[in-house]
């Protein structure tokens, strides 16, 4: 739709011209497969190192602690499972601590980890979706190999104090006298943070070409150098043996050159952005009575909003804003029937009824004041119609 207002972008982001331009010589006429030996097959290799090198620069990493994955899940449960296997093959523990707001890779990853005889404690948060690193120094035990926290949430922006849990650990770890790797899922992160300030604190670290203007179906591992690692995909020796399969190379090309001008234009682009997501949720609630903001009001990702609408019904909001062009996502699974709240929300303490009235809008690089104006006029009269809905409803 040439008038669509999106406002999904943590959701997915539109790929940008200049990474489909670096990526279509690799779609076309440099075909090779980087692991032969030939001249084709060496510019591609050469683009795949090229494009390692970018990155690794970005992240502040040495060029072998890079390794690309086919997607932000990928990433995650390569490091995860990586790491939790061959310490449990090193016979260093089975225990692994994590938060409660955690992306479902995550978390599901967890617990399957559990099925293979892994004990997980799941630290809770705070009715900001905040993480105490106190609390997570104290989930830790002589048992715990790796640690994992989300750099910022998905749902609510929140952004947590990863360098102060980072601390937390590694003095947890000293006071044990053993090495306990520190994982975050990042893939939020790109379009508000430095990565390189994040990867210094880390051992590992998921990123998503996707969310940052670069293809899908790529992804991207920082795994610091000498932390245990069981590779999880096996075949032949790419990636250093950590990671088997042919790579990406268009991908991979388009996901660095996207990281590239991400990274570069940072402060430009997230200034110009959070300006118009406080605009956009300042208006929303002054414009809109009974609504409440998810998350905590400073420390956020740039472009969240998370707004729950006190008595409407998440459903009826995204179909009426659909009908009206406008794309953003609720703050629960919704099904035909019925709405399974977001386990972020619930984790936060946040009541049922709150919330499935639950919104999340995240601006982009391509968003304008007028879309903002056009939501902020629309919204307000689409939320009464859904409370008035569901009153009739109660009522009948």
């Amino acid at each position: 739709m040439a008038d669509l207002i999106y406002l999904d972008h943590a959701a997915t982001t539109p790929l940008h011209p200049r990474a489909l331009e670096a990526m279509m010589p690799y779609l076309t006429e440099s075909f090779g497969n980087p692991s032969a030996t030939y001249a084709l097959a060496r510019g591609a290799g050469d683009a795949v190192q090229q494009s390692r090198q970018t990155v690794a620069s970005l992240l502040g990493a040495r060029l072998n602690e890079v390794v690309f994955t086919g997607g932000g899940s990928e990433s995650i449960n390569t490091a995860i499972k990586g790491v939790a296997f061959q310490q449990k093959k090193a016979r260093a523990g089975n225990h692994i601590v994590t938060t409660t707001i955690e992306h479902h890779a995550v978390l599901h990853a967890c617990q399957y980890l559990e099925r293979f005889g892994f004990d997980v404690t799941y630290v809770p948060v705070d009715d900001r979706g905040l993480v105490d690193p106190r609390d997570i120094a104290r989930a830790i035990t002589d048992r715990t190999v790796l640690v994992s926290v989300m750099t910022a949430n998905n749902e609510v922006g929140t952004i947590e104090p990863i360098a102060e849990i980072s601390a937390a650990v590694r003095a947890r770890a000293a006071a044990l006298g053993r090495r306990i790797p520190f994982h975050t899922d990042a893939v939020q992160a790109p379009n508000s943070l430095r990565l390189d300030a994040v990867a210094s604190s880390v051992d590992l670290l998921s990123l998503a070409a996707h969310k940052f203007r670069g293809p899908k179906g790529v992804g991207i591992l920082y795994l610091r150098r000498g932390v245990p690692f069981l590779a999880q995909q096996n075949g032949g020796g790419q990636e250093r043996q950590r990671r088997a399969g042919t790579e990406n190379v268009a991908g991979i090309v388009g996901t660095a050159e996207a990281l590239r001008i991400t990274q570069r234009d940072l402060e430009a682009d997230r200034a110009r952005i959070a300006g118009l997501a406080r605009s956009l949720r300042d208006e929303l609630l002054a414009a809109v009575p009974g609504s409440l903001l998810n998350g905590d009001p400073d420390r956020r990702l740039a472009n969240n909003v998370s707004i729950s609408f006190d008595g409407a019904d998440a459903r009826d909001l995204l179909d009426a804003l659909d009908a009206a062009g406008i794309a953003c996502s609720a703050g629960a699974a919704c099904g035909a029937t019925t709405i399974e709240p977001s386990h972020v929300l619930l984790a936060m303490d946040i009541p049922l009824q709150r919330a499935i009235s639950t919104l999340r809008f995240s601006v982009g690089h391509e968003t304008t004041a007028a879309d903002v104006r056009r939501v902020v006029d629309c919204l307000p009269a689409i939320v009464g119609c859904s409370r008035a809905a569901r009153l009739e409803s109660a009522a009948t």
